[in-house]
């Protein structure tokens, strides 16, 4: 079952806690683990979580209940898929880059031959 994050720029945290399922306690824990949950603060110490923090939590949740990660398997899996989706980024954008080039390239041919 997916969960589904509310459209709001900031959560805090007993609602994130509601929408992870588990204890304030246990997402204050990751964030002290997991150097990517990264809470704004306010005046009075309150955490405040982007969309972004809740939605690494719930990757966090579903590696460390689901897929039974340990935390140190967890941080390698995160490591993993950030360095995975780097690599499919920079092929994607050398890919668009390629197809500018060809457009270019096929332009430059048809005013050749005219």
């Amino acid at each position: 079952m997916e969960t589904i994050i509310p459209e709001k720029a900031y959560f805090r945290i007993g609602e994130v806690s509601k929408i992870l399922n588990v204890e304030p306690y246990v997402i204050r824990y990751w964030e002290t683990e997991f150097k990517t949950i990264k809470p704004v603060r306010t005046r009075t110490s309150q955490r405040l979580y982007r969309r972004k923090d809740v939605q690494e939590l719930l990757t966090i949740r579903n590696l460390l209940y689901a897929q039974r990660f340990t935390i140190d398997g967890a941080k390698k899996q995160l490591i993993k898929t950030r360095e995975y989706r780097e690599q499919e980024n920079k092929n994607s954008s050398e890919k668009e880059r390629l197809a500018q080039i060809k457009q270019e390239l096929m332009a430059i041919r048809a005013m050749i031959t005219e």
